[in-house]
């Protein structure tokens, strides 16, 4: 492990714990997502400060959001107090503020085709937030234009490729058209540009300072798992994992899917031997990909490993995003006092890793683990205590709960249904229970415009059809569409029942109708059919991706709201119990939206002192690469409870902290283990195909899995199951006396605290996001 000669910048980040082990990349680590943007910035300022005529290439998406906050602050501010101090604590020794006039920036990547107007433009991202925001002459940029990369016959992208595909193989086939004929003419043309784009870098110098963020599947730039470490600036495509995290900012999928990119290189970025090259990573979803790039043997698996050769190649980490580096693990079991949950974490792991029974470990094994030899009083017992605290979490779940009062919170809508849905199903099967379900935001950016205009199609034909009869009462616009909307519920689920999709269709209209007709003001069936144009109008007119105007973000809403309904009316829960909160954090915008402390707290604590809950169920993730709907629907809580708690005893209120498909616990962390059968797989499986329409398609997926969140969820469990029956062997489940047990072909987790435990792991949440700057 090579010693890094860190820069007084990053000596004033070094943080206290032991750096033992190989790396292949010197790393930093800070304790919170806007502390990596103060490091980042400062070191950015630094090297700046020392090549002001320098060549520069930073990223785009939301990890910047830190780093672009706090260089704009410290630029802004420089003279002033409070910005002198932050240079001098954390060591930026220069007295004047760096120019940036004759700096030279270098775009990393782009999609392709997209028009650089665009929003969701990397261009776009550019010039706001870099060419204006830091005051750069755009004269010295070298941009990615689509609009400016000239095709054959001087024709458009829209017109060579009117699908918006891009056929690769045009490259190296004969084409079999006209259109292939001036496809592969313009492919060929693309290639050149990028050819000028790499010579242009490459007559600065290279790149002398970049900064960049880690992927999904580890990649940097657009240079996907098995790119080439010597790759130039080329049109690519982009697997499935990338596609996936890009769905978001591109409008599904379906739209990721057959977008190419151009991006710089693996050797565009190492061509310069002393580039400064950062990569910053937040948030415990970024741990593997961190893990794999500093710890493993360097390879095209790893693209970032590619930076391994590089004398001034760094990364900058959060804690979350270090937790699975060796010196993170080690640190966690040597920094504090052992506890049963370091004893079950190491033995459960030790299993995995050398794929053993439990019953099958011998106490050498235990002494030759670096983790499990650490145990206290280590002997051939040691393991049965694992064996025991695992199996007193099963057996708290096959307690019966009566007479509890469970408000579920769910940040999107499927939250609860994908990482808790077995355990309420059978608690709700006892009816001296009450369930009530809380979802926080609107969840409107889920519903894609496709979805929208064909649910609009749907309505207008069974309008011209006359099938939507409750329009020809005569009340219905004055008063009559707030009514029976229990009814559309049971419409739809009745034809689920008797398999008659187009009925199924009808339903969900006129659920539709009912919304449009209150959020537009509508009067009678004429302005309806109108305004039902109208909207399919605005959103066929709209680019993928592109900011909804607010009312269509209110019906997207209502749509995902309605969904719920029907999720829930499977289990006999009432549309009163469901409780459409549309806290007003909830955005679409680029950059965090902080908590509305006022209106949001208010809204929750109105419904702990009108329901009285017993159990709270919540989202209960490990820190993320930021202030995210889960983060702040926790925090909202919280703060919640707090107030509540000022004019109520909260003693015996439980919480129950969840995870679904975007985190998992460690059984050690949980504090029950929810045995899943084939049968509740089904049952959750169904009930989110046949209510969740608008999420069937996994228009936004996640990275791990190509298709719905309820297959992800499921494999999960499984997953879960088979690490659980390493430690407490396969006979353990389809022998038990316990037909529930028998039955067990899953298993979720979750974790039970008081109100008071829940609320400090709220705050030590909270300091992570402490630092933070506007943009």
């Amino acid at each position: 492990m090579r010693t890094p000669e860190f820069t007084s910048v990053e000596r004033a980040f070094t943080c206290n714990i032991p750096r033992k082990n190989k790396v292949n990349i010197p790393y930093i680590t800070v304790e919170n997502f806007p502390k990596l943007g103060l490091l980042t910035a400062l070191r950015f300022l630094e090297w700046v400060s020392e090549n002001p005529n320098g060549v520069i290439s930073l990223p785009t998406g939301k990890t910047p959001e830190h780093f672009i906050a706090w260089t704009r602050y410290l630029l802004n501010n420089w003279d002033e107090t409070k910005a002198r101090k932050f240079r001098e604590q954390y060591g930026l020794n220069i007295k004047q503020k760096p120019e940036f006039g004759n700096l030279h920036f270098v775009q990393i990547d782009e999609f392709y085709p997209i028009n650089s107007a665009q929003h969701n433009s990397f261009y776009h991202y550019v010039k706001k937030f870099y060419i204006e925001g830091f005051g750069l002459d755009e004269s010295k940029a070298i941009l990615i234009n689509c609009d400016d990369i000239k095709l054959a016959q001087g024709k458009h992208y829209n017109e060579v490729f009117p699908s918006g595909a891009i056929d690769l193989s045009l490259r190296s086939r004969t084409p079999k058209s006209k259109l292939e004929i001036l496809q592969q003419q313009s492919l060929f043309l693309i290639d050149n540009w990028c050819v000028n784009y790499e010579k242009r870098i490459r007559a600065l110098g290279g790149i002398g300072f970049f900064l960049g963020g880690i992927g999904p599947d580890g990649h940097i730039g657009f240079n996907t798992r098995g790119s080439d470490p010597h790759s130039s600036t080329r049109l690519t495509a982009t697997n499935f994992e990338t596609q996936a995290a890009a769905a978001g900012d591109l409008g599904g999928i379906e739209i990721s899917q057959n977008k190419l990119v151009i991006t710089l290189g693996l050797g565009s970025i190492s061509y310069n031997p002393n580039v400064t090259a950062i990569i910053f990573a937040a948030g415990e979803s970024k741990a593997p990909m961190v893990r794999d790039a500093l710890e493993k043997e360097p390879s095209n698996l790893y693209p970032a490993s590619v930076l391994s050769e590089l004398p001034n190649a760094r990364f900058y980490i959060t804690r979350g995003a270090a937790v699975m580096l060796k010196d993170s693990v080690d640190y966690f079991y040597k920094a504090s006092p052992w506890n049963q949950e370091k004893t079950d974490r190491a033995v459960i792991d030790l299993c995995k890793k050398i794929n053993k029974y439990a019953d099958k470990l011998t106490l050498e094994d235990l002494k030759e683990d670096d983790y499990c030899q650490l145990i206290p009083d280590l002997d051939h017992d040691t393991v049965q205590t694992v064996i025991t605290s695992v199996e007193s979490k099963i057996e708290k779940v096959t307690q019966s709960l009566s007479n509890q009062v469970f408000y579920h919170t769910s940040p999107h809508h499927d939250d609860i249904l994908l990482g808790l849905l077995p355990h309420i199903h059978r608690l709700s099967r006892n009816e001296t229970n009450q369930s009530h379900f809380a979802i926080m935001t609107s969840g409107f950016t889920a519903v894609t415009n496709n979805f929208l205009i064909s649910l609009i199609k749907d309505t207008i034909s069974f309008l011209e059809q006359d099938l939507i009869q409750m329009v020809e009462y005569p009340d219905f616009f004055e008063s009559g569409y707030r009514y029976k909307r229990d009814k559309d519920v049971y419409h739809y689920l009745i034809k689920v029942a008797s398999g008659h999709p187009e009925e199924r269709q009808r339903a969900f209209s006129h659920r539709l109708v009912r919304d449009i007709i209150e959020f537009w003001e509508v009067k009678n069936k004429e302005q309806l059919r109108n305004q039902l144009q109208k909207i399919l109008s605005i959103t066929r007119n709209r680019y993928d991706g592109e900011e909804d105007h607010p009312k269509i973000q209110m019906l997207k809403g209502a749509v995902r709201e309605f969904e719920d309904e029907l999720v829930w009316a499977c289990f006999g829960m009432r549309s009163e119990d469901i409780h459409h909160l549309r806290l007003g954090f909830y955005n679409s915008d680029s950059f965090t939206e902080k908590i509305k402390q006022e209106s949001d707290v208010e809204s929750v604590i109105q419904q702990f002192r009108t329901i009285q809950p017993t159990v709270v169920s919540l989202a209960f993730d490990p820190e993320g690469n930021g202030p995210g709907t889960h983060y702040k629907a926790l925090q909202t809580i919280a703060e919640a409870l707090r107030e509540w708690g000022k004019s109520t005893d909260l003693k015996d209120l439980k919480i129950w902290g969840y995870r679904n498909v975007w985190h998992r616990f460690h059984p050690s962390e949980a504090s029950h283990i929810v045995p899943v059968s084939l049968n509740a797989m089904s049952i959750m499986d169904s009930t989110y195909t046949n209510s969740y329409r608008s999420q069937v398609d996994a228009s936004f997926p996640s990275y791990m899995l190509d298709g719905k969140f309820s297959d992800l969820s499921m494999q999960i469990w499984v997953e879960q199951l088979q690490a659980i029956q390493l430690l407490l062997g396969k006979p353990f489940f389809y022998q038990n006396e316990s037909p529930r047990l028998r039955t067990t072909h899953g298993l979720l987790y979750f974790k039970e605290m008081t109100v008071n435990d829940f609320l400090e792991h709220a705050r030590e949440l909270e300091k992570s996001m402490e630092g933070s700057i506007s943009i």
